[in-house]
């Protein structure tokens, strides 16, 4: 069985996610911070069929993050995709500033959260893609990636300098059977109209386009707005 592992993952848009390539036969590997939180989602998927098992890891601990992704292959025996989308965070040195308030001190922990924790993830997996010549590496941010959102001003650098990476790589890796592809999120994921009135989506209806991602091989970025 071909196997899924999901950095970040959580019970909006990384169950989704799950449960897509669940649906289409892969086993899943979920990686995030709580173990609380990774039973309640493996114990999820598995009333829906789907095989799963939950590996804890901080993104920004990265030997700690190497060695969940390393007991995921462990356990499924290998990871063909990887779907990299740490969760928002709001409180401590990744409080978004604006961007005139922004100085080395608070990008900082947005690059060792954005691009050091994907280019982590990928250095364990990448290697036995490129030696099998296929996979996919899925990266995601929000829109403040591609577009200018100044009251995030240290988060939107962070998420542009994973962008940038990953559409660097994707472009490095043409020929050798390994995808890559960055998406960036430009709409509230919820499912109903939030009370602020931006656009939504739910995250089910999201989940299929990183499969189409994967299937497709098409585009190396994608940007999710209506």
């Amino acid at each position: 069985m071909p196997t899924i592992a999901i950095v970040g993952a959580g019970p909006g848009l990384g169950l989704a996610i799950a449960r897509k390539f669940g649906s289409e036969g892969f086993d899943v590997a979920l990686i995030s911070r709580s173990k609380d939180k990774l039973d309640d989602l493996v114990a999820e998927l598995a009333a829906d069929g789907i095989t799963a098992a939950g590996f804890p890891a901080d993104v920004l601990d990265r030997p700690g993050l190497r060695g969940a992704l390393a007991a995921a292959k462990d356990r499924f025996g290998g990871i063909d995709v990887l779907e990299y989308s740490p969760a928002d965070a709001s409180a401590g040195p990744l409080a978004p500033v604006d961007i005139r308030q922004t100085t080395p001190e608070n990008v900082q922990p947005q690059i060792e959260y954005y691009l050091y924790g994907a280019m982590t993830a990928a250095d364990v997996v990448l290697p036995e893609l490129l030696e099998a010549g296929s996979g996919t590496l899925l990266f995601t941010t929000g829109a403040g990636s591609v577009y200018p959102v100044a009251q995030y001003g240290n988060v939107t650098a962070g998420g542009a300098a994973l962008r940038n990476w990953a559409l660097n790589l994707g472009q490095a890796l043409s020929g050798t059977g390994v995808h890559i592809a960055h998406i960036a999120i430009a709409l509230m994921i919820a499912d109903e109209a939030p009370a602020s009135g931006y656009d939504f989506l739910p995250a089910g209806d999201i989940a299929p386009l990183y499969w189409d991602l994967h299937q497709t091989r098409a585009v190396h970025e994608l940007v999710v707005k209506k």
